[in-house]
């Protein structure tokens, strides 16, 4: 097949890195893969002229780092930001979107760039979008697939479409592993730090700071892709790692005896799933993938959003455990992930594509 990705501005996000595993996977299988984004949005000229006012000097937009660096795939960069159209793809049997706005770029084009996908990794109607503008996209004449089941349920029952395909997210194993161990001799913890509101690092760190009443000797670690510096509620004391290397992550992984994730909303989380992949146990939030494979204290913990106390207890519970019951939670936790792969992943994915291909020739999208 000759595939078209069409991105937002990539970086180290989880949708970008889901994105490109595809993309290098899909190559690797013979296919004609081009990827197609958008350089970073310039600040306006009065934005500009208020930095050199005071004193920051004229502001530049540095390139982020992104996943697909040194993949060796056809990423075509946009010469400034602006929605993708015809002259950008070449001819294609199939062009995806990757989010609500890449969605309506997509729904543009003409036929002769492909069958059009909308690939979905997350419910995207937040406060800081065009709402309206962000939810009519799913109502777009465009096959779907999406990442997890709560997703499809929003599909079909918000939206009535109910030709969805599911492709959910895996973890590479080769990346995400870790030895049987015991835990740690000062209870350790740890979490994503990200700025955005969903991800719930406001209600992460309260709940840690209610964990230190009753375990002033615990170790806290973190890392991310942005400096904690201008976080309200931020602890010096946290071990913090700014983008660590990707072969570095699994290390900071398996130092934790609990993996912390309180977002508000997810569309899947990868960080729960490399977490449980390299043996911890994590306490989440029903948000994402969580909601849908951890059994409370059987394989981690379980907790609504925002609920400070639950997480804490969670953690504390965990924490307490005998070695061996640490041991057996943590097995437990990794053997979840036991039919987990990305190459079925990519399987299903490219089925999925073969779906909307066939959608197309019956003049269904």
């Amino acid at each position: 097949m000759k595939i078209s990705f069409v991105l937002p501005t990539v970086g180290m996000s989880g949708g970008i890195k889901v994105v490109a595993i595809y993309a290098k996977m899909l190559a690797d299988k013979g296919h004609e893969v081009v990827l197609v984004s958008p350089p970073p949005k310039q600040l306006s000229f009065f934005r500009k002229v208020k930095s050199l006012l005071k004193g920051r000097g004229w502001p530049k937009v540095n390139v982020e780092a992104s996943h697909l660096d040194g993949l060796g795939l056809n990423h075509i960069v946009l010469e400034t930001y602006r929605p993708a159209t015809d002259k950008d793809f070449p001819d294609a049997d199939v062009i995806i979107a990757s989010w609500w706005e890449t969605a309506e770029w997509v729904n543009a084009l003409s036929q002769t760039k492909g069958a059009k996908v909308y690939f979905i990794q997350h419910h995207e109607v937040f406060d800081f979008l065009p709402i309206e503008r962000a939810a009519a996209t799913y109502r777009l004449p465009l096959h779907k697939i999406v990442i997890a089941k709560w997703l499809l349920d929003v599909m079909k029952n918000t939206y009535g479409d109910h030709t969805v395909d599911i492709v959910p997210n895996s973890v590479d194993r080769l990346q995400f592993h870790a030895e049987q161990r015991e835990k740690q001799s000062a209870p350790t913890v740890g979490f994503l730090f990200a700025y955005a509101d969903f991800k719930g690092v406001d209600v992460t760190l309260a709940a840690i700071k209610k964990l230190k009443e009753s375990m002033p000797n615990l170790r806290v670690i973190s890392f991310g892709s942005f400096p904690p510096d201008n976080f309200p509620q931020w602890d010096d004391a946290i071990e913090f790692q700014l983008s660590p290397a990707q072969d570095k992550i699994k290390a900071l992984y398996a130092q934790c005896d609990v993996w912390i994730t309180a977002s508000r909303t997810e569309g899947f989380n990868l960080p729960a799933m490399e977490a449980m992949a390299c043996r911890t146990p994590i306490v989440s939030t029903k948000a994402g993938w969580p909601m849908e494979s951890i059994i409370s204290y059987e394989n981690g913990v379980l907790t609504d959003v925002n609920d400070v106390t639950a997480i804490a207890d969670g953690a504390k519970w965990i924490l307490s455990l005998s070695q061996d019951g640490w041991k057996q939670l943590s097995k437990n936790a990794y053997e979840t992930l036991a039919d987990s792969s990305w190459e079925h992943s990519a399987m299903l994915f490219e089925n999925a594509l073969h779906h909307a291909i066939s959608r197309q020739s019956e003049r269904e999208i």
